[in-house]
C-alpha cells in the first residue's frame, strides 16, 4: 500500500534550518507530483511547496519563498524540503502529500524558538 513518511523535524532557533524528507513507498515514486503542507497551531493545513514528477517545475507560497527549496531523488524514492532561515511563524507540523489520490505522511513537528 501506499506510504509516505516524513523525518527531519525538530526544534530550531530563529535563523536556523532543517532538511525535512519524506520517503515514499508502495507506489513508483517517479510518476507522481508531490507536495508539502504546514498545519500551524489552530490553523487550516496549508500548501507550501508543490514539485513535479521530473522536478521541472515547483511552486512555493509566498511567505517561503527564498528561503524554502523543495526537491526530489527519484532514484531514492524521497521528496525533500530545504528550510533556511527560519522563523518563529514556521512553527507547524508539516506532512508531504502525493497529489493523485490524496495519500498523506503523519507529519513531522518543526519548532522554531529561541
Amino acid at each position: 500500500q501506499v506510504q509516505l513518511v516524513e523525518s527531519g523535524g525538530g526544534l530550531v532557533q530563529p535563523g536556523g534550518s532543517l532538511r525535512l524528507s519524506c520517503a515514499g513507498s508502495g507506489f513508483i515514486f517517479s510518476q507522481y507530483k508531490m507536495r508539502w503542507y504546514r498545519q500551524r497551531p489552530g490553523t487550516e493545513r496549508e500548501l507550501v511547496a508543490t514539485i513535479t514528477p521530473s522536478a521541472g517545475s515547483v511552486w512555493y507560497v509566498d511567505s517561503v519563498k527564498g528561503r524554502f527549496t523543495i526537491s526530489r531523488d527519484n532514484a531514492k524514492n524521497t521528496v525533500y524540503l530545504q528550510m533556511n532561515s527560519l522563523k518563529p511563524e514556521d512553527t507547524a507540523v508539516y506532512y508531504c502529500n502525493r497529489v493523485t489520490g490524496d495519500y498523506w505522511g503523519q507529519g513531522t513537528q518543526v519548532t522554531v524558538s529561541s
